[in-house]
């Protein structure tokens, strides 16, 4: 797994690598562009929004939804890809922050139409993933959504096969969603949707519980 160095380095290559991979439609980012669609269309339907993107790289997703008109907040732990968004987005606010720490304090009090995040997730464990939804639920305006696209699966199943197919690309040191592990505790505060996007890639929609 990269640290916050390693991704500096990849910074330069980044978006060259994963559209190579996406083409080639192969593991860990095939279905990138559809995945990233996905969430764009689905901001779109309700904008202008504000959007907090957590781990938001070299800003592709977060430049297309500020032309839209929405307004982006952003943080990531790479101090290089954080200025490669800040020279597309100039207006963005970025911190320089590893969410695995949690959000950065001057976001205490902030909330948002949407939080998205998309291929950051899979350096959380399980266990990490579940904690961390929760507190995000908390910096969510009223019919807020979290979306989050990653290297995802369904089921174990799903993933045993496209690690089988993938060799030694595998990534050991990364925690992948797999919805009907994760769903049945997260379920207990959030309403759930999750959609396959690829045989590596999904979409986790994740919306508080309404309470009467």
């Amino acid at each position: 797994m990269l640290d916050s160095k390693g991704f500096d380095l990849w910074s330069g290559d980044y978006d060259k690598t994963v559209n190579v991979t996406d083409i080639n439609n192969n593991y860990p980012f095939a279905g990138y562009k559809d995945l990233l669609n996905s969430i764009y269309r689905t901001i779109m339907n309700k904008r202008p929004a504000t959007i907090l993107d957590i781990g938001i790289g070299t800003g592709t997703l977060a430049f297309k939804l500020h032309e839209g008109g929405n307004s982006i907040t952003g943080i990531d732990f790479s101090k290089e890809m954080l200025k490669k968004t800040k020279s597309k987005i100039p207006e963005a606010v970025l911190f320089e922050c590893d969410f695995s720490k949690g959000l950065p304090p001057e976001l205490n009090d902030r909330k948002y139409d949407f939080i998205i995040s998309t291929y950051a997730f899979h350096h959380l464990s399980d266990k990490e993933k579940i904690s961390f939804v929760f507190k995000l639920i908390d910096h969510l305006n009223d019919n807020g959504v979290i979306l989050i696209g990653d290297v995802a699966f369904q089921n174990r199943a799903d993933l045993e096969a496209c690690k089988s197919s993938s060799g030694s690309e595998w990534d050991d040191d990364e925690f992948y969603i797999v919805f009907s592990e994760l769903s049945g505790a997260l379920k207990s505060k959030c309403s759930l949707e999750y959609s396959q996007i690829s045989s590596c890639a999904g979409v986790l929609t994740i919306s508080p519980l309404l309470t009467l």
